[in-house]
């Protein structure tokens, strides 16, 4: 596979950051940023070669298997508290500074996919994994496992990053729905599914039986990679700009803290509207230096890539989809095993179909994509959605657990028909120069949209359960009324993802697929 490295270096930075070379024309409005060259070009015939084929499929592995580790500790904390001695308020930082790890190292993404390339990211991001991967199934103390779980996030924040990126890279315009479909299983499936592997393997192997099986897989990805993982463009000499550092931690990681605190339901140290103002308020001054310092190309985070057609939009929409699944994620669980007395088994088992049937659809939502554009798409997808929200809204202590089940495979295609089209329309308006920081943008945008979700959710059924509760209403009714409100407000939520949706537009620049190849 040819490289960057191999390939004469352009004379003038308008050459080396030209859109034509990737086959696409630059967008009105987008702006090209020298430093960073083209993608390779794509195959006339708009196939896909077997090596560029290759490192894509590796990488949708190696991110999957990241991914699904996110949302494992939820069904394997009580073990981990009673295995420690430690109270809920404690292992709850199991998952809290995972969350907050990767709103840390994700808005540097974009920056450190330019400056250190495709391979070496790749290695650094698996590296971490592995390590910390082994160090939790190995964990001798609480501590320990804490600090497995800060390396994991390291890596894992990275992955998504490098692998949309990737994609942009290699594969031409026309084809890179049917992709970006195997990026959005990635993202929304996994997590969906990490709670089920959980449950399946907490019972016969313990808790440190969930990192002893993603072990040998992220060891051996972490070898493959160092064998076939080559840099697909060109590495960029930007100056790392020292004080956006603590203020993107500062700022995300605020932000973040305080919305899982207040998703958590109380017992904070500090109460949760502290961090999310100081968050906000430091986000500010981190937008601001940003948008000086891309003048120069030296920005952490080019904030050039939101004026681009389509990026703010797609961004949007994609931000309300992540919010309603996040939410739905959180709450479901709950409204099946303390409202309506299902084991955690049966509790997994229900929403298992809805996670598969969001993950087989994505690659073919992204061929749809590919031919029709995202309108078509995104707009039944966000009703369906709406519907499953309202659904859910009328589930009783009593109902049938095949009313929550068809719920949840409703709103998993709802997303599906979603996420795809969202995230290809997003980074299909940006010159190939900014592609990584469109890249971190999303992915930070959906771990903050992540975290409000939770807690909006969360904080609607809290009220409204402790309220119906202190009227005299039995436990199991309190809990549903409160389930109600949450699903009722996270319905008319999702109903701004169909009004934006009626707003998107093909990318210009791009055409429908052909058949053939890969």
């Amino acid at each position: 596979m040819e490289t960057a490295s191999t390939r004469p270096r352009p004379t003038s930075p308008s050459a080396s950051s030209s859109p034509e070379m990737n086959g696409e024309h630059a967008p009105p409005g987008a702006e090209t940023s020298p430093g960073t060259p083209a993608a390779p070009a794509a195959p006339a015939d708009g196939k896909l070669p077997r090596s560029h084929f290759t490192l894509i499929a590796l990488l949708l592995v190696a991110a999957f298997v990241v991914i699904l580790n996110e949302t494992t500790m939820g069904v394997a904390l009580p073990p981990i508290m009673e295995h420690f001695g430690v109270s809920a308020g404690v292992g709850q930082w199991l998952t809290t500074i995972f969350m907050l790890m990767m709103a840390v190292v994700i808005p540097m993404t974009g920056f450190l996919l330019q400056r250190l390339g495709t391979r070496v990211s790749f290695l650094i991001a698996m590296g971490l994994f592995t390590a910390g991967t082994a160090l939790a199934a190995l964990a001798p103390t609480f501590g320990v496992l804490v600090l497995a779980r800060v390396v994991q996030a390291s890596g894992t924040a990275v992955m998504l990053p490098l692998l949309m990126t990737t994609v942009m890279n290699l594969v031409p315009p026309s084809r890179r729905g049917r992709f970006m479909g195997n990026v959005s299983l990635v993202i929304a499936a996994a997590p969906a599914l990490g709670p089920v592997m959980s449950g399946a393997l907490v019972e016969p192997l313990g808790w440190r039986g969930i990192f002893g099986v993603m072990l040998p897989i992220a060891a051996v990805s972490l070898i493959l990679g160092a064998l076939m993982v080559k840099d697909v463009s060109e590495r960029s000499r930007q100056k790392l700009d020292l004080p956006s550092v603590p203020l993107s931690a500062l700022g995300f990681g605020g932000l973040v803290y305080g919305l899982s605190a207040m998703g958590e339901g109380g017992g904070a140290p500090v109460h949760p509207a502290i961090p999310i103002a100081l968050g906000v308020l430091i986000l500010g001054l981190f937008t601001f230096r940003q948008v000086r310092l891309q003048r120069t190309d030296d920005a952490l985070m080019d904030m050039r890539a939101f004026r681009a057609p389509g990026f703010s939009k797609a961004l949007a929409a994609m931000s309300v989809a992540a919010l309603g699944m996040f939410g739905a994620l959180i709450l479901l669980p709950l409204v099946l095993q303390e409202a309506m007395d299902l084991d955690p088994l049966s509790t997994g088992l229900i929403v298992l179909p809805g996670a598969i049937s969001m993950g087989l659809l994505g690659p073919v939502v992204g061929g749809w994509y590919d031919r029709v554009g995202p309108r078509p798409l995104v707009v039944p997808g966000s009703v369906l959605t709406v519907l499953s929200m309202l659904g859910l809204s009328t589930v009783e202590p009593d109902s049938s657990w095949l009313l929550v089940l068809a719920s949840h495979v409703v709103l998993c295609l709802g997303l599906a028909m979603m996420f795809t089209p969202l995230f290809t329309t997003a980074l299909a308006g940006l010159t190939p120069s900014l592609y990584s920081h469109g890249s971190a943008a999303l992915n930070t945008v959906q771990q903050v949209a992540g975290a409000a979700g939770t807690a909006l959710f969360v904080a609607l059924f809290s009220a409204r359960s402790e309220s119906l509760a202190d009227q005299g209403v039995p436990t199991a009714e309190s809990l549903t009324g409160g389930a109600h409100l949450a699903f009722l407000v996270g319905a008319g939520v999702l109903v701004a993802g169909l009004l934006i949706g009626l707003t998107l537009r093909r990318p210009e620049g791009t055409t429908p697929a052909v058949t053939g190849g890969h």
